[in-house]
């Protein structure tokens, strides 16, 4: 912390620069297609990782850990506001099917390359966490299980550097497949076929994606102390839960670490809640583009701590590790889609909602004009933000005796 331009102290200049990182590489996101390729996830990790190696900006202070602490956690119910399960069951319409079914090569994926590389990763049991439960899941389930875990903040950057840039190749080939002839000749593809072509193309999927929407002051407030109340009884229920189990064998310990997780606590209750009262949290407006923002905050902080040389020495298996996971998805998707007669756009839209997400899986439906599939896309991404955390925990309880 010694020695760095910004002392780990100056707090509000360390609020300043983190905040000015997130929003300008939303900005970039939206702004330009080469931004938009890279994400502004890995653009705000590259820039706070550039500041720290030179030294502008100390790798540990208090405003990071409140990140972790505060931030992260209140990004989690904003994020789940529409995870209505009634909804996602009666509009995902077939995509949920193949979705599920993909989203089981991802885990079968997680597992293989974990014990292929468990004698060479340091804390693979950790990763193998966060990867399945943003694979599955999202970033937001990634920083849920990077902090369940205990992740150390070098391991994280790490990871999440192999992450996007595998996450990036793979929506290439994605978007590539249905030109591929092997997949051409052997899937069926009606949208393909009848395929429309977009009038703007000269928006970012981002910009896209993310148009401005109303949002009036009302919805901010609701949205806002809403996540506060859910977070406050999820942290109240999970350390209750967690208490009523002691730990001593391996049964016990899953229990406790599934039950005392205030994580799958604030995931569950978030969807009862948003499934029970939707009218209330349809209404609010503005509840992701908030998380979301939360979420990038949390990218700029884990680039922080990464050094360049710890980089180059563990991404390259890291990226290994992310490939085999994301290889497993693809074939059992096409396996397992091709066996139940599903269409290639459908393959493709449920490979991309559990890789990159509700965003990208909309925005690539969109771009390829595959207008039916944009609604279902969005919603079963939502499940994932769901589905990732319980995932996520326990394929990482379950890897960490070994």
């Amino acid at each position: 912390m010694d020695g760095t331009f910004i002392s780990a102290d100056n707090t509000w200049a360390l609020w300043a620069i983190l905040t000015a990182i997130a929003a300008g590489s939303i900005w970039l996101e939206q702004k330009y297609k080469w931004a938009g390729k890279i994400t502004g996830c890995v653009i705000a990790l590259i820039i706070a990782m550039a500041l720290s190696n030179f030294r502008i900006i100390p790798v540990d202070a208090p405003v990071y850990d409140a990140v972790w602490s505060y931030v992260v956690p209140l990004a989690i119910p904003l994020l789940l506001f529409n995870a209505n399960i009634n909804k996602i069951k009666r509009e995902s319409g077939r995509l949920l099917v193949i979705y599920m079914i993909s989203g089981f090569g991802t885990i079968l994926g997680g597992v293989v390359a974990f014990f292929l590389l468990k004698n060479s990763i340091p804390e693979l049991f950790k990763v193998t966490a966060m990867m399945v439960g943003s694979y599955t899941g999202g970033s937001v389930n990634f920083a849920a299980m990077a902090e369940a875990f205990e992740t150390s903040g070098e391991t994280a950057s790490a990871a999440v550097v192999a992450d996007n840039l595998l996450m990036a190749l793979y929506f290439f080939v994605l978007i590539a497949m249905p030109t591929i002839r092997f997949f051409y000749n052997k899937f069926s593809h009606p949208l393909v076929d009848e395929l429309e072509k977009l009038g703007d193309n000269d928006q970012t999927e981002a910009a896209s994606y993310w148009k401005a929407k109303p949002i009036a002051l009302k919805d901010i407030g609701m949205a806002i102390a809403t996540s506060f109340v859910i977070v406050w009884l999820s942290t109240e229920l999970a350390g209750f839960l967690g208490g009523l189990i002691p730990q001593g064998n391996f049964i016990t310990n899953l229990l406790n670490g599934l039950l005392g997780n205030r994580y799958l606590v604030m995931t569950t209750l978030t969807m009862i809640l948003a499934t029970v009262f939707h009218k209330y949290f349809d209404s609010i407006a503005g509840a992701q583009e908030i998380g979301t923002f939360l979420i990038y905050i949390f990218f700029t902080v884990i680039g922080v701590p990464a050094s360049i040389m710890l980089i180059l020495q563990k991404s390259p298996l890291l990226l290994v590790f992310c490939a085999i996971m994301v290889l497993f998805n693809m074939v059992i998707t096409l396996v397992f889609g091709k066996l139940l007669k599903f269409d290639l756009e459908e393959m493709i839209i449920a490979s991309n909602a559990n890789i990159g997400g509700p965003t990208t899986a909309a925005a690539m439906a969109i771009a390829k004009g595959w207008n039916v599939l944009v609604i279902p896309a969005l919603l079963v991404g939502t499940l994932r933000y769901v589905i990732g955390n319980y995932y996520g925990t326990i394929i990482g309880n379950l890897l960490s005796g070994f």
